[in-house]
């Protein structure tokens, strides 16, 4: 009941300024819808409880896409999966991981994506840790030993308190200490790993053909509990992830000459190869159909969690946003599109493949809005090197109640963006494409690809704010009489090699990926 009342008063409160704003009723209308009538907690529900993690090339991934169509046509919104390559096919099972010697307990942990399964009888072996290496030789000498052991291969941490929880209570001595000796031990572990002339991602393949029964990481996120979870970079063996606490206690028993012993059952599913989607929906346009306006958003994660924040908030704010745009204008001047990408997280390879396979469209894009980096509201929008980026873009946002704008912080003409999320697959094309970068709300450390990322880290009074905002840009974006310029910045000179910077080049996606 608190949170019905608390809804009501929020869109009291920016009703009431809004009149005092703004003479245009359909950014009243869509204010009205945003905060009276949201969808987005039956949407989060579906998508992440619902459906959960979607790994590219899952069967959750696919299942995504085709809940994603229906949703679209639901709401009258035309929607297709189009097709751009093939993927490995992963399904994640339960899996459990057992200390057995010197006693018995449940091990906190998973497995890490793509990883192999075990068997329903599991592997049970001793644990070895990683030692620090000086010489690619003395690392090949060492190799036999890991046959038949389960192989620790992150650094040990002394401390699984993040930084900002020494900072507030421990003395500055003990904090200064505390630094120094994990800096120290970082760049021991970074020296050591370089030493053996692999990397974090080479180095489970070669202890997997020396022998290996299984290997075990802990990779941290530097937050209470928190770890990263990626891929396994095995064929044949199992790969998990533990916690911090527990890593913590199988190293200081080697240490202390004891010997633990795991038992790690995995129950994944390798379904050979799978094709790979981008859910595509559109409302076409009226007046200048031929031009667009594309909402983007990755719907593909990790699978740590159940990708709450990276990026199903994303992907419940452009649907959103469009199922608002479709009730109140259904017929905008110019074409809607919007992109939900697949396979984001091996190298933006959905938007890619609908640049590529798009070609025709990109000089006649008004403007692609991404949102792709947690659940804050938007605090800040680059123009990305383009040079009337200023604008247009200011136009849009002065349509935009101060509200939702007041701490929005702006770069004009900003520098194209070459990586990081799908907007760059549109930049390297010319096309004026802008990250709607949001508040942090701890994203970095706690769920930004960790086994933390579920539906409980969403603040929908943010997301809220964000389909608003999106939605009064699009509207916008859609009605002005003038085609925004794709005019670029004049790149300065790279300090560094004294030649002049260069506009990012457009990439084909990866095909046919997981085979590795």
């Amino acid at each position: 009941m608190r949170h019905y009342v608390k809804a009501i008063m929020l869109s009291t409160v920016f009703a009431a300024n809004l009149n005092a704003q703004t003479t245009d009723p359909m950014v009243q209308k869509i204010m009205n819808e945003t905060y009276q009538n949201s969808q987005l907690e039956q949407l989060a529900y579906e998508l992440l409880d619902g459906i959960g993690p979607r790994l590219v090339g899952s069967p959750k991934m696919q299942q995504s896409h085709d809940w994603a169509v229906e949703r679209f046509k639901n709401w009258g919104i035309n929607a297709k999966n189009e097709q751009w390559g093939e993927w490995k096919s992963w399904e994640r099972g339960t899996s459990t991981i057992e200390m057995v010697a010197p006693h018995n307990r449940s091990i906190e942990g998973m497995q890490l994506a793509f990883s192999p399964a075990t068997g329903s009888k599991g592997v049970t072996a001793d644990v070895m840790m990683l030692p620090e290496f000086t010489s690619a030789e003395q690392f090949q000498s060492w190799l036999p030993t890991v046959k038949g052991k389960f192989v620790m291969v992150s650094q040990y941490q002394s401390t699984g308190r993040p930084e900002y929880n020494w900072k507030e209570f421990a003395t500055p001595e003990s904090f200064e200490k505390m630094k120094k000796e994990s800096e120290l031990a970082s760049e021991k572990w970074q020296a050591s790993i370089k030493a053996t002339g692999e990397t974090s991602r080479t180095l489970n393949a070669k202890l997997e053909a020396a022998g290996a029964a299984g290997i075990v990481s802990s990779n941290w996120s530097r937050g209470f509990g928190v770890n990263k979870i990626f891929s396994a970079g095995t064929k044949k063996i199992p790969v998990v992830d533990i916690s911090l606490e527990d890593y913590g206690q199988l190293y200081r028993m080697i240490q202390h000459k004891t010997t633990p012993k795991l038992k790690i059952t995995a129950n994944s599913n390798d379904r050979g190869m799978a094709p790979t989607f981008n859910t595509v929906a559109e409302i076409r346009g009226s007046d200048k159909p031929d031009e667009y306006i594309i909402l983007s958003a990755h719907l593909d994660s990790w699978d740590g969690g159940t990708g709450a924040t990276d990026n199903g908030t994303g992907t419940i704010t452009m649907m959103e946003v469009a199922r608002i745009l479709k009730k109140l204008y259904p017929n905008p001047k110019r074409t809607i599109i919007v992109g939900l990408w697949g396979s984001e997280e091996q190298g933006l390879n959905g938007s890619r493949g609908y640049v590529s396979a798009h070609k025709d469209q990109m000089p006649k894009i008004q403007a692609v809005f991404n949102q792709d980096n947690g659940t804050g509201r938007i605090a800040n929008i680059s123009g990305q090197g383009f040079l009337h980026a200023y604008d247009y873009l200011g136009r849009w946002l002065n349509a935009v109640p101060k509200e939702l704008t007041k701490d929005i912080k702006t770069t004009f003409p900003g520098f194209p963006g070459g990586g990081g999320s799908d907007h760059a697959s549109f930049v390297a094309a010319g096309v004026p494409a802008f990250m709607l970068g949001s508040l942090n709300w701890s994203y970095g450390n706690y769920t930004w690809h960790t086994n933390r990322d579920t539906y409980d880290k969403i603040v929908f009074d943010d997301v809220k704010s964000n389909v608003a905002l999106i939605a009064i840009l699009t509207y916008m974006a859609s009605e002005d009489p003038e085609k925004a310029s794709g005019e670029k910045i004049k790149l300065p000179v790279d300090s560094r090699t004294g030649e002049r910077m260069k506009w990012p080049e457009v990439k084909e996606p990866t095909r046919k990926g997981g085979l590795d």
